[in-house]
């Protein structure tokens, strides 16, 4: 006998300014800046509204030393005005960066597969950060491991482990336990398999450093937050996450709301639920239980499902339980639950972080919303989502839109707006929307093309990880990428497809 209930993974307490998370503290949730790192007044500002807005974590971008300077005189500035938000500072490619950024910021995001250590650079700025007080975040990407990673692992769930699990080791080593790690990528199963992972391999070898959760290149709108409570759900359902960001290209100050959001809705999860057949299930390993082709939405013939709904307040776990119970364990399931709130938004976010984590997991083959405050259309729509977030079924354009930071060359919200406006009816598609090439390239390698920032004012197209054609003028560069995509066969409406998009309440 098994069982499936809520219960937060334990973890060792990180300082982070005046901001601790792990341990008993309640779920943190965070953003991150867009605006330029050296314009001051402008990162001050954003700051500012984000801590406002309830944030009291806030990365900023330092991809170079200028930048890595500059974050002192934002500091400053910020303190002067009263505020004690926590500052993160975000390194790639140059170690001395981090060094700068470690004496004025509270913690330092390293992304291993773009840090290189070849010099012992990581252990100095382990020191370093122990002398200040000052955190580590071990970030890793789906899209941008080490080549040395890469070329044994590939991009899989299983590289991104191996990758962070180096570099935790050397922590360990350095008794340095002021540790954050995030294991992040676009496709939600990938990250949901990533981070479980990590869990298993953390929890073998006596590790229990905090853990920040976040679905990466969600994109905006209602399908980024749909997305985003797919995958985080997922994990805080299991007990996994202590801080998360909801990664909207929006301004960041909307991704607080969600973000705080999910984690009152998990807050507490009450009920134990027994599972007679435990073995049924692997949470690391995707398998689909049932012979179902596509799965199905409420609206659509429901002969031969069985329809099990949720009546408590731990909905995931009543319903893998229920699943797992069956005599018949391949018998196609669809999944319901009812949702009494007022507001699109809302509903859509809770249903998404109950329901999708089932449908991630290969044990529910449809979904059943039940919402008075919504219209027919609406809840349709929000169910085609949630499967398409769950990587189950493919109904409309999906993309794969960074939220966009100071190494961002182009307004990204305005052009994925104007790309969706005339794309998002194609069947199957993804379409990558990248701010710049630090991750842009590796963040977006399930996309079936690509629009990336080259330079101010310049656009990368791709197909696949082909560059197509590089650094056009951005205001040839919608039309050159619609051109491509019919040139290659790709222009198929959606017979299914949700309709234009509502504004998220």
């Amino acid at each position: 006998m098994d069982l499936t209930t809520f219960r937060r993974r334990p973890t060792c307490e990180v300082r982070i300014g005046q901001v601790t998370i792990g341990g008993d503290r309640p779920v943190a949730v965070q953003s991150m800046t867009n605006t330029d790192t050296n314009d001051t007044p402008a990162s001050v500002a954003q700051i500012e509204r984000i801590d406002r807005a309830g944030g009291r974590i806030v990365r900023l971008t330092a991809q170079g030393r200028r930048e890595g300077e500059n974050l002192s005189n934002i500091v400053r500035q910020l303190r002067a005005d009263g505020f004690d938000t926590a500052i993160v500072a975000d390194i790639h490619f140059v170690p001395e960066v981090a060094a700068i950024a470690a004496q004025y910021v509270d913690k330092v995001r390293i992304n291993p597969g773009n840090y290189r250590n070849e010099h012992g650079e990581f252990e100095a700025l382990i020191e370093q950060c122990r002398r200040r007080g000052v955190a580590l975040r071990i970030g890793v990407n789906h899209g941008s491991l080490a080549r040395r990673v890469f070329d044994r692992w590939g991009d899989t769930p299983e590289g991104m482990v191996v990758s962070a699990m180096e570099f935790l080791r050397i922590c360990r080593e350095r008794d340095f336990d002021q540790v954050v790690v995030s294991m992040k990528s676009s496709n939600t199963r990938v990250m949901v398999a990533a981070y479980r992972l990590l869990v298993e391999a953390m929890d073998a070898e006596g590790m229990h450093y905090p853990i920040h959760l976040g679905v990466t290149e969600a994109g905006n709108g209602l399908e980024g937050r749909v997305k985003s409570a797919v995958g985080i759900g997922a994990l805080l359902a299991d007990g996994i996450g202590d801080t998360i960001r909801v990664s909207l290209t929006e301004a960041p100050e909307n991704e607080i709301p969600v973000a705080e959001m999910l984690v009152r809705h998990f807050a507490s999860r009450p009920g134990v639920f027994e599972v007679r057949h435990p073995e049924r299930y692997s949470p690391t390993a995707y398998r689909r239980r049932s012979h179902v082709t596509v799965p199905v939405i409420h609206s659509e013939p429901l002969d031969g499902f069985r329809i099990l709904e949720a009546t408590s307040g731990n909905p995931t776990a009543e319903l893998r339980a229920a699943i797992l119970n069956l005599e018949t364990p391949d018998e196609p399931v669809v999944v319901r639950r009812r949702y009494d709130d007022p507001t699109l938004g809302a509903v859509a976010v809770k249903a998404a972080a109950d329901l999708g984590p089932l449908l991630l997991d290969g044990l529910a083959d449809g979904i059943w919303i039940d919402a008075p405050a919504l219209t027919a259309a609406q809840i349709r729509d929000l169910e085609l989502m949630i499967l398409q977030a769950a990587r189950v079924r493919f109904s409309h354009t999906e993309y794969i839109a960074c939220p966009s930071c100071g190494r961002t060359l182009y307004d990204i919200e305005r052009t994925l707006a104007e790309i969706k406006a005339r794309t998002s009816h194609l069947k199957n598609l993804r379409i990558g929307v990248m701010g710049c090439i630090v991750n842009g390239p590796g963040e977006m390698a399930d996309a079936d093309y690509g629009y990336v920032g080259a330079g101010p004012g310049r656009i990368t197209l791709y197909k696949g990880r082909e560059v197509i054609v590089r650094n056009i003028p951005q205001e040839e560069a919608l039309d050159r990428l619609i051109e491509l995509i019919r040139q290659n066969g790709d222009w198929v409406d959606a017979p299914d497809a949700p309709a234009a998009p509502e504004p998220c309440n």
